[in-house]
């Protein structure tokens, strides 16, 4: 049994550096984005409040699978093509951009109005007010529920199966498939619930932290 083990691992960690690489750059690129994203949301100018709340309804109210399938498959009937890869971290971005939209635009929303109005009375841009005033306070109010997106990301991540990316799942299902043993899948769990853990922890930390920054 260990020596079978052994010989499946490379194989599993190979999908492991693929599932962590669209998991880092996802959240690299979604967390500021959706922070953008929610400032959108809350905005005076009315056209783009529409635009943005049709982007997040679109993005929250479909599928992430049936987005990557689009993104990979769809779009290219109309002349956009993208590698499997790029494919599905582009998918991976809309849809975590509109939901980390919605949380910070609640965060953002919870922000007292005498905020606003002692940033004016201290002579602050705007900008200098959300970056001083503002995302220090939104950072410890969203934490908690950015903390289960990206628990969520971590198990999504096995969705790019569907366009044939060698992932961490894509490896144990082809191991079980060639060998008839559910042993490959059962380290495949193992390990996403280490990757979970790894998450859990550091997530806790960056909460105790925030609280005593208050």
């Amino acid at each position: 049994m260990l020596d079978y083990m052994s010989q499946i691992l490379p194989a599993l960690l190979s999908g492991t550096k693929m599932t962590l690489s669209i998991f880092f750059w996802t959240l690299i690129i979604s967390i500021p984005l959706g922070a953008i994203v929610g400032l959108g949301l809350i905005s005076k100018f009315k056209p783009l409040v529409w635009i943005i709340n049709l982007y997040v309804w679109l993005m929250r109210g479909t599928p992430l699978l049936l987005q990557l399938i689009f993104v990979f498959y769809g779009l290219p009937i109309v002349g956009i093509i993208f590698q499997r890869y790029d494919a599905a971290l582009f998918a991976f971005i809309l849809n975590y951009t509109a939901y980390f939209a919605e949380i910070f635009r609640g965060g953002f929303q919870s922000v007292p109005n005498g905020q606003f109005e002692s940033a004016r009375v201290l002579r602050l841009s705007y900008p200098q007010t959300i970056r001083y005033i503002v995302i220090p306070q939104v950072f410890k109010i969203v934490l908690p529920s950015i903390g289960n997106e990206v628990i969520n990301l971590i198990k999504d991540s096995s969705l790019v199966y569907v366009i044939g990316l060698g992932d961490l799942l894509r490896a144990g299902n082809v191991a079980t498939a060639r060998d008839v043993t559910l042993v490959p899948l059962i380290m495949v769990g193992a390990i996403y619930l280490i990757l979970t853990a790894v998450c859990t922890i550091v997530l806790k930390v960056l909460e105790k932290r925030s609280s005593v920054w208050r």
